[in-house]
């Protein structure tokens, strides 16, 4: 069975914003190991329009920006949305039934499914399913933006923490 992952930067004060604060090289490194050895990911319509960046090779791209770009095409996605009508390469659209296709894909496969997304994560989280939250804590303040939770905070266990390079903590919760 597999286990539903949510994680993402945050800043201090409780915000996601990729555009604010960028991994450096060590945390990048980070990213694209997790990136190889998920068994797939699934995303709101937002983020995964922001994701399609890594769909095609860019000419300013170096060693690690090709790393992280073939571990994400080779990833199985599932893309949550009513609006959009096709999905790009090595992805499958969920229009209906969050819960059951979810509840599905993580009977039929095993490793761990990235949950892409604040706003997805908030759905995810009132219907109980995501397993486990990886808060990437930087030490910035951004005074707004989208919150990692979306609503209210669910009970949370910290379960594990680890220092992923001078500045970044990566906090690792479970439900209570």
């Amino acid at each position: 069975m597999a286990k539903l992952v949510f994680g993402m930067n945050q800043s201090l004060d409780g915000y996601v914003d990729h555009l604010a604060f960028a991994p450096n090289p060590t945390l990048f490194r980070h990213f694209i190991e997790e990136a190889q050895g998920q068994a797939g990911s699934v995303y709101g319509r937002h983020m995964y329009e922001v994701m399609r960046y890594w769909d095609e090779d860019q000419p300013e791209w170096g060693p690690e920006e090709h790393a992280f770009a073939a571990a994400w095409r080779n990833q199985p996605k599932w893309v949550v949305s009513r609006s959009l009508k096709s999905v790009g390469p090595n992805a499958r659209l969920i229009e209906d039934d969050l819960e059951g296709a979810i509840r599905a894909l993580k009977a039929e496969r095993d490793g761990e499914i990235e949950v892409a997304g604040p706003s997805l994560a908030q759905s995810l989280t009132r219907l109980g399913l995501i397993d486990e939250y990886r808060i990437y804590l930087h030490p910035v303040v951004l005074g707004h933006g989208k919150p990692y939770f979306a609503e209210p905070r669910p009970p949370l266990r910290l379960i594990a923490h680890d220092r992923i390079d001078e500045n970044v903590l990566r906090l690792i919760y479970v439900s209570a």
